[in-house]
């Protein structure tokens, strides 16, 4: 039976630190300036044999009003409500703060199951922060560094009692299951690119900052679970949920808003951007957030740029729709304008939605499922090759020098995006225009709008392995007859 734990405390405890412990690699942005998480994080942790969730959350502050820090402590608060257990940090160094006493009382009262950890606990300069934490009468506190990997063995000899009774408690309510009831389905009958539980879709929401990415995946899931508001660059890691997307297995990426690199000088936004574009590496479909009063800014045709570069499919929404005057007038502009200043992605969905009212959702989600069938496309090479025939007849490739660079045939090599090589004397000679034909050909000959595609010109050596061979084979084969005769 698995469990969930949330790492709750005042910020700059080492929560992030031990959370990327637990789950054994660098998920948490940590730094030393206080506040750098801010949304819940959720990670698979293990520890000895127990396997549980671990949650990140932000620092517990005392203000309780709508400002930044108020809706952090409210996001924080919750995830203790949901959690099975909840870990109490403090900092061993500094002793216990009339912060913590506030927020141990608290705890007490919204959680069943809490332990006391005194964080930075290696060496003598935490021993008087460890006796004071025995004060605040949430039991024996257990010393960790979770910088040197100190007193693992203490938390996992707390956890594992009740990680007992959780098991116990679930084979109790589990109900009996008639397998009878469930239908067989062959994996036949589900695509190798389809979706499943297993194999969740990934998609990354990127934008410049205050484009709305949070609110829409908040709305997307039917819960606020990430922090949104006025302010712009909220968000400062790319935080990963598990969700159903109406009825699409996903995991969805919210990522930092990204700014242009000169802007960028802080070393928590680097982190923050850095992290942004990793997600964009793992994600299968990157949906470009733009906001509908300033679309199509620079740094918006960057990411979107970034996105056709690293082989994703695209899918373009503009956000704060519901508040656009002029609809039909701002969108024609918009389809004008993303053909002209977008043409790599020429095809691509472009969707209008609004996080504040969830309109435009259900497009969004018909848009990123095509852009991820089609970024899974697979054209058999009979059908390549007539298509290809067809398209040198229409405009042959042109003859450098003179002499004409022949095609010879076309394969597709890959999927996820579609990769195509075509067999060709001197591919080094070939101009961009030419290869530019041939793929917005196959864009609109096999339906594969606005998803990156791959042409590769290769060449054939023009020398025959076996010349030569049948010569040798012979000269041997009079010498052997010659000695034999002897």
């Amino acid at each position: 039976m698995s469990f969930t734990l949330a790492l709750v405390g005042r910020p700059n405890v080492g929560k992030s630190t031990l959370f990327n412990r637990l789950v054994g690699k660098r998920l948490a942005l940590v730094d030393d300036q206080p506040g750098v998480t801010r949304d819940l994080r959720e990670g698979a942790a293990r520890l000895g044999d127990l396997r549980f969730t671990v949650i990140d959350t932000a620092g517990l502050e005392e203000a309780t009003d709508e400002s930044l820090q108020g809706r952090m402590r409210r996001l924080t608060e919750r995830a203790v409500e949901m959690a099975d257990i909840c870990l109490f940090m403090l900092d061993a160094r500094a002793g216990v703060t009339p912060s913590d006493e506030v927020f141990a009382d608290i705890l007490r009262k919204k959680s069943a199951n809490v332990l006391l950890a005194a964080n930075k606990g290696e060496g003598s300069a935490a021993d008087a922060g460890v006796l004071e934490a025995y004060a605040l009468g949430l039991g024996e506190p257990i010393r960790l560094s979770a910088e040197h990997g100190e007193g693992m063995p203490e938390l996992y000899a707390a956890l594992q009692p009740l990680a007992d009774q959780f098991a116990e408690r679930a084979e109790q309510d589990a109900p009996e299951t008639d397998v009878s009831i469930h239908e067989d389905i062959a994996d036949d009958d589900i695509p190798d690119f389809a979706p499943t539980e297993a194999k969740p879709l990934q998609i990354a929401v990127v934008g410049r900052p205050n484009a709305g990415k949070s609110t829409l995946i908040n709305r997307i899931l039917g819960e606020d679970r990430l922090l949104t508001g006025p302010e712009a660059g909220i968000t400062r890691d790319a935080i990963s949920l598990k969700i159903d997307w109406g009825g699409t297995p996903c995991r969805i990426f919210d990522t930092a808003g990204m700014r242009k690199r000169a802007k960028v000088q802080e070393k928590l936004e680097k982190l923050s951007v850095s992290d942004g574009l990793r997600a964009v590496k793992f994600a299968e479909v990157v949906v470009v957030l733009l906001d509908a009063a300033i679309p199509f800014e620079q740094q918006d045709l960057r990411i979107a740029d970034l996105a056709e570069r690293e082989g994703r499919a695209v899918v373009v929404a503009v956000n704060k729709w519901d508040v656009e005057p002029e609809k039909q007038a701002k969108l024609r502009n918009l389809r004008e304008a993303f053909e002209r200043l977008l043409p790599q992605l020429r095809g691509a969905p472009l969707v209008t939605v609004s996080a504040k009212t969830g309109k435009g959702l259900d497009r969004l989600h018909a848009a990123v499922l095509k852009a991820y069938a089609t970024w899974n496309a697979r054209v058999p090479t009979s059908q390549l090759n007539r298509w290809l025939d067809g398209m040198l007849a229409q405009h042959p490739p042109p003859a450098p020098q003179g002499k004409r660079i022949k095609l010879r045939y076309m394969t597709q090599a890959k999927t996820r995006p579609p990769g195509f090589v075509v067999m060709c004397s001197h591919p080094d000679k070939m101009p961009e225009s030419y290869s530019r034909y041939l793929v917005n050909g196959l864009r609109d000959s096999f339906d594969m709008p606005g998803t990156p595609i791959r042409l590769h010109m290769r060449g054939q050596s023009d020398k025959n392995p076996y010349k030569g061979r049948r010569k040798k084979n012979a000269g041997a084969l009079a010498k052997h007859l010659g000695k034999r005769d002897r």
